[in-house]
């Protein structure tokens, strides 16, 4: 066996407790430990505009409890083919998703170089440097320190360098890692706001597309009665002419159909600017896109809401406003770690030699090791100062994340009570048509029996095209508050699909950095 010197045994034992030491203060986390907020106040077991109290109601109802939940592609509730199409070119072509995707991968990238901090660094500079001393100075000078240099006076040399130089800042105080859970919170912030965009982009495309298609029935019956105008126009103007009516039926006939001309007119400058609209959601020119008309319309489906508690994991924006909660503790965590000194251990070391055939023999290698403690004596109160302007931050955001849920609440409930309300107002304005078309058939009778003027017909015309045109709107309204609903809901979207800390860390593929031409 060989027996190594007392000194040596003494050194190895020394470095071994430094570092089983140095472990131990590695494990230090001197930050508050998060605990997830809470919901403002204790939250109902049922939406108020959902239960039973409303279900006996005539119109539109929700799904029924055990109904399944709404999954990501939650526009196919619809039954909408062109819908279906248009949403997955938006998914894959809108630049605003991918605007916010390239802001998740960067987010990605910054975990990355936060978590580089736990590594040493290494790095070399080799060097090669030829000199020609001047022949006029003396073979020692003094430098000034007290100290003597000696030169060769007006000779040449050569000196060849290959140094090595490592350094570590070990996380004794958990900096570090607090950064790296800041980074990572962050990223996760960037996914449920990628998650909430697509989302938004989704809803206002369905939107869009609904009032287009309110457009295409308002102008199916404003044709309808333009031709209908025209019709009347032309009697009247017949009657005029063969001295059986008068000339003030013929004015008030053109007037009239004069009248839904330009509401025709009115009507297409709505349904390019929805056209357009949906053309840039899809990432595609407006000039090049084009949707054929068509007047059907649609109810909208028993849409399943769940319990106001799910919601809190259904919102993306919900989820944002809880992980910018961590990240901002996770942040207190690094300004507490700043009170605290840091220890960087440092070596350098290689191969330096006059020349070449030498430059790597053992006789040329030089090297060095030492720590260094850093610790601020003062600063003005600076960290003390931070570490205020980071609590603060914390409870702003916590008041953000409490104003999200609230709001969230304030949003399901509108748009439930919209949604069916349109529908009961709906079935009031088919009967007050119904009731109108009567009128109409009626006041074109007794018009035509010489009882009534003119003027009678067209006001009973004027009251069903009010009709029609009322019916269409809210119509309209409907579907889009049944659209907005399910945005609320957070449109099948469920906390679980958020990266966890570890999966925004790992490693992404180069090929989802490539730059875009």
């Amino acid at each position: 066996m060989k027996i190594r010197p007392p000194h040596t045994r003494y050194h190895r034992l020394l470095a071994a407790a430094t570092l089983v030491s140095l472990a131990a203060l590695a494990g230090c986390n001197l930050g508050p430990k998060y605990h997830p907020p809470a919901p403002p106040q204790k939250l109902p077991a049922n939406y108020k505009e959902s239960t039973v109290h409303f279900q006996d109601a005539p119109g539109w109802k929700v799904a029924q409890p055990s109904a399944p939940m709404l999954h990501g592609d939650w526009w196919q509730i619809f039954h909408d083919a062109e819908l279906n199409k248009l949403e997955g070119e938006l998914n894959i072509n809108n630049q605003n998703i991918k605007q916010y995707f390239e802001s998740f991968l960067e987010a990605r990238a910054l975990v990355a170089e936060q978590r580089a901090s736990f590594w040493p660094t290494l790095t070399t500079k080799p060097t090669w440097n030829r000199s020609l001393a001047s022949s006029t100075m003396s073979n020692t000078y003094n430098t000034g320190t007290g100290a003597s240099t000696a030169t060769s006076s007006g000779q040449k040399s050569t000196i060849m360098a290959l140094p090595f130089d490592a350094s570590w800042t070990p996380d004794l105080w958990g900096q570090i890692r607090n950064q790296v859970r800041t980074a990572e919170y962050a990223s996760q912030v960037s996914a449920a706001q990628l998650a909430n965009e697509k989302l938004t982009e989704q809803a206002s495309l369905a939107a869009f597309y609904f009032q287009l298609r309110g457009q295409d029935a308002l102008i199916a019956i404003l044709q309808q009665t333009v031709a209908a105008d025209q019709k009347a126009y032309d009697v009247n103007l017949s009657s005029y002419k063969t001295g059986v009516g008068d000339y003030i039926s013929v004015v008030e006939a053109k007037s009239t159909l004069e009248s839904a001309q330009a509401q025709l007119t009115n009507l297409q400058v709505a349904r390019a600017q929805y056209e357009h609209a949906i053309a840039m959601l899809i990432g595609q020119p407006a000039t090049s896109f084009s949707l054929p008309p068509d007047p059907g319309f649609f109810t909208p489906p028993p849409i399943p809401v769940g319990i106001p508690a799910e919601l809190l994991q259904r919102r993306p924006d919900i989820a944002a406003a809880e992980r910018t909660l961590a990240e901002a503790n996770a942040t207190i965590g690094i300004g507490y770690g700043a009170f605290f000194p840091a220890i960087t251990l440092s070596a350098s070391g290689g191969f330096e030699s006059s020349t070449f055939s030498r430059w790597f023999e053992w006789p040329s290698r030089f090297w060095s090791i030492g720590p260094s403690i850093s610790q601020t004596i003062f600063n003005g109160g600076l960290y003390i100062a931070q570490l205020h302007q980071y609590s603060a931050t914390y409870n702003a955001d916590l008041a953000t994340y409490r104003q999200t849920v609230l709001a969230a609440f304030q949003q399901v409930e509108d748009n439930l009570s919209a949604t069916r309300l349109y529908s009961q107002q709906i079935l009031q304005q088919k009967a007050a048509l119904a009731d109108a078309q009567k009128y109409l058939a009626l006041e074109q009778g007794r018009y035509e029996s010489g009882i009534d003027p003119y003027l009678n017909v067209i006001t009973a015309q004027t009251t069903v095209l009010n009709d029609q045109q009322t019916l269409a709107q809210v119509q309209v309204l409907q579907m889009t508050s049944a659209v907005q609903l399910i945005e609320a809901l957070g449109g099948g979207w469920d906390k679980s699909q958020l990266p966890t800390p570890r999966q925004v860390g790992a490693k992404v593929p180069k090929s989802e950095y490539k730059l875009q031409h």
